[in-house]
């Protein structure tokens, strides 16, 4: 046990900068490893060994000496890791909540099984996903918008199915992704500038986009030039992997269906909403689908539908479907934009836009129609397995001013803060956390010289706050999905949206709606603490393997006793982990564990950092 002399202070911080050079050793030989043969390469070892040597200046962290006498020593035999086994190589794709074979069983009424479905405690599978054969780290932004290697989702049904669509194409040993949709086979850039033509999506108020029924998420993709950030989703379905697909492009993107459940963002999120024959019966259920986009949609935003039903009186016979199915389809879309108080601002061709109005209190044709139905719940954000409801939801009078457009929005003021609308955080607060992550990711850096270099495309904040984390890293390079957790003490992902950022509520007590190997860095601040004595944290922790790619990173933030349980059964999941502290000394009691995901494959060896 240390005592705090003048002495020890000056040992701790030898520790500290000892602890600091061998992290960045460590992330040197992974960054080297990485870029030199996607982690399964013999012409590097050499050079990692040679590495290895000069950089191995500290062995496995002690606790005992890092944090003096906060720690006891522990027995040999209880720190030994549980190790978690690989699971069969069937389950490469596994989405435990979209699981098919559960999927069959439910209702097929609405896209109730294609819904999220999870499975119960003794049919977990507490086992580690493998990444399929010859799996490669995917190609770095923007090359991965149009080139997937082939092993890393090896499905080329569509390539068939869609391929005078021009969605995806077979070359060689990787897809290529030309850019073209059902609706838009010449390309989604040409059809970006026919939307482009009503909405001004170039000048920074048109930031949050949602695609529904995304396909690979090319709309999505060509939207990121614009600085147009869409949250696609789609179900898991027989378009096999295509939201797999979308991720691996480095696309925002969820597995998710339009069905009987309340999508799973905040109201008055997005700026503007997109179907491109997605498939939806928008006039259906009473308008109901229409309605749940109204409740995301913020106020001034614009919903845009092409496909059939659109101008069906020119189109009919090339849909191959009656004129009269057509015509009733649209006049039910066109009755329910009206009690929603939409205004239709284009119709041109197979595409039509309407723009949802800034005051809807002022709307005449919503105050004259009897049949409009106001939502009953006083919030409009409580969506988690909640039912979608045939109602409208009211906008409130929100008097924190207008939003301002992207990217001065990032830091401003958020209307909801500005407001008072989020219990217990004020403007200053709100600038206070800004700074704060500010600090935190600077010091990220500083351990991890990767971290805004572009190997990390898909970035999660499971535990997201306010979006600080997401704002101080924010680049071109990256993007972040800010996971705000059900169980939060404040629902601060209304926030984030008015920040220009992307989120989704989640229990972490159940699996993420993702394929494995979708993000290249996960980030965990205070989850554990959040969580605990509510799920096992084991279950939480597979899933993040899960989700993670081979040699992906993670960042957890937690308080130290907290940590070292997490190390502890990390050491059974073919991770390499190392300890540091907070960034203003070993006093605090908050630390990082940084940890890196080994490269594994089914059937295969893994190869070690360490």
């Amino acid at each position: 046990m240390a005592k705090t002399s003048s002495a020890d202070g000056r040992t701790r911080s030898s520790v500290q900068i000892v602890i600091v050079v061998g992290l960045c050793c460590f992330f040197y030989i992974l960054g080297a490893w990485q870029r030199s043969g996607f982690g399964k390469g013999d012409s590097i070892a050499l050079e990692i060994t040679k590495t290895n040597a000069e950089c191995d200046i500290v062995p496995n962290l002690s606790f005992d000496s890092h944090h003096g006498g906060e720690v006891g020593e522990i027995d040999e035999a209880e720190s030994k890791p549980k190790a978690f086994k690989p699971c069969a190589a069937r389950y490469t794709d596994y989405t435990p909540c979209q699981h098919q074979k559960r999927a069959m069983t439910f209702p097929r009424e609405n896209m109730i099984y294609r819904e999220r479905h999870c499975p119960r405690e003794e049919e977990k599978l507490k086992c580690m996903i493998p990444a399929p054969k010859g799996y490669v780290t995917p190609f770095p932004w923007p090359k991965s918008r149009d080139y997937v290697p082939f092993a890393n989702a090896p499905y080329k049904s569509l390539t068939v199915e869609k391929a005078i669509q021009n969605w995806i194409q077979y070359e060689g040993n990787v897809f290529k992704f030309p850019g073209g949709g059902t609706q838009f086979p010449q390309g989604a850039d040409k059809y970006i500038n026919q939307i482009a033509s009503v909405i001004p999506i170039t000048n920074g108020t048109v930031r949050t986009a949602l695609d529904t029924g995304c396909g690979v998420a090319s709309w999505g993709a060509y939207l990121w030039s614009r600085n147009v950030i869409a949250m696609s989703f789609a179900p898991r379905d027989n378009h096999e992997a295509q939201v797999q697909f979308a991720l691996e492009r480095g696309v925002p993107a969820v597995i998710g269906v339009l069905g009987s459940i309340k999508l799973p963002y905040p109201s008055r999120a997005f700026d503007m909403a997109h179907c491109s024959r997605c498939l939806i019966p928008w006039g259906a259920n009473n308008g109901i689908y229409m309605m749940e986009v109204d409740r995301v949609l913020r106020p001034g935003g614009y919903w845009v539908l092409s496909g059939p039903p659109i101008n069906w009186k020119v189109n009919y016979k090339a849909w191959q479907r009656p004129k009269e199915d057509l015509e009733e389809e649209q006049r039910k879309i066109e009755e329910t934009a009206k009690k929603l108080c939409w205004v239709k601002r284009s119709e041109k061709a197979e595409i039509a836009i309407w723009q949802k109005v800034v005051d809807s209190e002022s709307c005449q044709r919503r105050q004259d129609d009897d049949s409009v139905e106001f939502c009953k719940s006083s919030d409009a954000d409580d969506v988690w397995y909640k039912k979608m409801e045939a109602c409208i939801t009211p906008s409130p009078k929100v008097s924190g001013g207008n939003l301002k457009p992207f990217p001065s929005r990032l830091y401003a003021i958020p209307p909801r803060i500005a407001s008072g609308s989020v219990p217990g955080v004020s403007s200053e607060t709100y600038q206070d956390d800004n700074k704060k992550w500010k600090k935190h990711v600077n010091a990220y850096k500083r351990i991890n010289r990767l971290l805004d270099s572009g190997r990390y495309r898909n970035i999660m904040d499971m535990n997201a706050g306010l979006g600080s984390f997401a704002a101080a890293i924010h680049s071109s390079k990256l993007w972040v999905m800010n996971v705000v957790p059900t169980i939060a003490e404040t629902n601060t992902l209304g926030v984030i949206y008015e920040r220009g950022l992307i989120g989704i509520y989640h229990d972490w007590c159940e699996a993420f709606s993702t394929y494995p190997r979708t993000y290249d860095l996960i980030h965990a601040p205070g989850l554990f603490s959040l969580y605990k004595d509510k799920c096992n944290a084991e279950d939480i922790l597979l899933e993040m393997d899960r989700i993670l790619r081979p040699e992906g990173a993670v960042i957890f933030r937690d308080e130290v006793d907290v940590l070292i349980k997490v190390k502890k059964i990390v050491g059974g999941m073919r991770w390499d982990t190392k300890m540091v502290d907070h960034e203003d000394g070993p006093l605090v009691p908050e630390k990082v564990l940084i940890a890196v995901k080994q490269y594994w494959v089914t059937g295969g060896n893994s190869t070690s950092t360490q």
